[in-house]
């Protein structure tokens, strides 16, 4: 599961991973001894931010005799990868189910023999393909039970279209996203009858969405940087800094005060939309009228965020704990989730569900944002390759972007300067 602050989270440096997971020792145990008091198996299920879990949790311990669960839930995602790696390295310490972020993946792919193969017949194709592609090592192992995940869509502020003489329905203006060059030549369209007002809310979060529709963008599927001479982040990179003197972004960086702040004053029209977003712009613009979603993703699908559980190795109750992964993650129990937390399932029979698909969002001018993200999630093609490396070159990237936005540095200064900064990274 990923929120708003999740998204700034960023992996440990490469050499600092690699240094922390080559000293991993002999399992020693799962946390906290696996017995209770009087007997009883205890699982320790490990999560941050929102999963939903509180209830689920509440209702399996209902239906056991010999098993109690207890949920250990960090703060932020940052606080519960610190404790991850860790625990990790020293060889005991987790918990009997350990949440793992998908941005994470790549990296912790390559130890993956510290995490129990989850494979079962019972499970197979109750996810999105491409969401069960992405935890499966290259022996064919699974080690991840999908959660939530991220598909996009844009959402927009249909008064700012009226006021720019745009269509607002969403099926009109769903035409106006089809491409990522329609989009952005819309938004000049846009910037020149509504002056004062920006087109998307930052460069930063729409390369990111541009880049999480490249499968291979800053490293290959062996994890070599390949960032300096990829045209297609070369591709992104143009795009996007060169919207920067045509208004089209309002220069601020995403989860900052300011940009906090545009969202009350008029700031931008538009911005990708993964739908843990909805609640980060529902609790920023609290009072704003006017803002939709359209069933569109330009270019076609993307997904921003989502989560697995994984069952580590060294646990003492290993067979018990994915049992339990499997009831957390089934399609009945993800809907729960969702109905609590707002988590968007990744299971294909979840994904069909009246109570996602009939779900409405009222500030969102009552769009039907279940069945919309449900269309969202079955166009995204595959979950962007992101290695060990690629946390501290994607801020690289996004400081060379936003050094071009606050104009220190021009688009083809800002380039020579992240070329320099992925050498240096190696």
């Amino acid at each position: 599961m990923q929120t708003f602050r999740t998204r700034r989270a960023r992996l440990a440096t490469s050499a600092l991973l690699a240094l922390t997971l080559a000293t991993t020792v002999a399992a020693c145990g799962g946390d906290d001894g696996g017995t209770t008091a009087d007997g009883k198996i205890k699982l320790t299920v490990a999560t941050f931010n929102e999963f939903g879990y509180e209830e689920l949790i509440e209702e399996y311990n209902a239906m056991q005799d010999e098993v109690v669960v207890e949920q250990k839930k960090a703060g932020t995602a940052n606080e519960h990868q610190d404790n991850l790696y860790t625990k990790l390295a020293a060889g005991s310490g987790l918990s009997d189910i350990e949440a793992i972020e998908v941005d994470w993946w790549s990296a912790l792919m390559e130890q993956s023999d510290a995490f129990v193969d989850l494979s079962d017949p019972d499970v197979e194709g109750r996810w999105l393909d491409w969401k069960s592609e992405a935890a499966t090592t290259p022996e064919g192992q699974l080690i991840g039970y999908g959660t939530d995940i991220g598909p996009e869509g844009m959402c927009y502020r249909s008064d700012l279209f009226e006021k720019a003489g745009l269509p607002t329905d969403r099926e009109e203006v769903a035409s106006l996203f089809a491409d990522w060059d329609t989009y952005f030549e819309t938004g000049r369209e846009f910037v020149d009858k509504v002056p004062g007002t920006a087109w998307y809310d930052s460069s930063g979060g729409t390369a990111q969405a541009m880049i999480n529709q490249t499968e291979y963008s800053f490293e290959d599927e062996d994890n070599t940087v390949i960032a300096a001479d990829n045209a297609e982040v070369k591709a992104v990179f143009d795009a996007v800094t060169g919207n920067v003197a045509d208004g089209l972004t309002t220069g601020l960086t995403q989860w900052s005060e300011d940009w906090t702040a545009s969202f009350q004053n008029d700031g931008f029209a538009t911005m990708a939309c993964p739908g843990w977003m909805l609640g980060v712009i529902e609790g920023n613009a609290d009072g704003v009228e006017g803002w939709d979603i359209a069933n569109v993703f330009p270019g076609g699908g993307g997904n921003w965020g989502g989560s697995y559980l994984t069952v580590p190795a060294q646990g003492d109750h290993p067979e018990e704990a994915k049992a339990l992964a499997a009831w957390l993650t089934a399609p009945e129990q993800q809907i729960k989730a969702f109905e609590a937390k707002g988590t968007f399932p990744s299971q294909v029979d979840a994904l069909d569900d009246p109570a996602l698909t009939g779900s409405t969002n009222a500030f969102f001018n009552d769009a039907p944002t279940g069945e919309i993200l449900a269309e969202r999630a079955e166009a995204v093609p595959f979950i962007a390759h992101k290695g060990p490396k690629f946390a501290d070159i994607n801020t690289a990237f996004q400081q060379a972007i936003q050094r071009v936005d606050e104009g220190k540095e021009t688009p083809d200064e800002a380039w020579e300067s992240f070329l320099a900064d992925v050498e240096r990274l190696g």
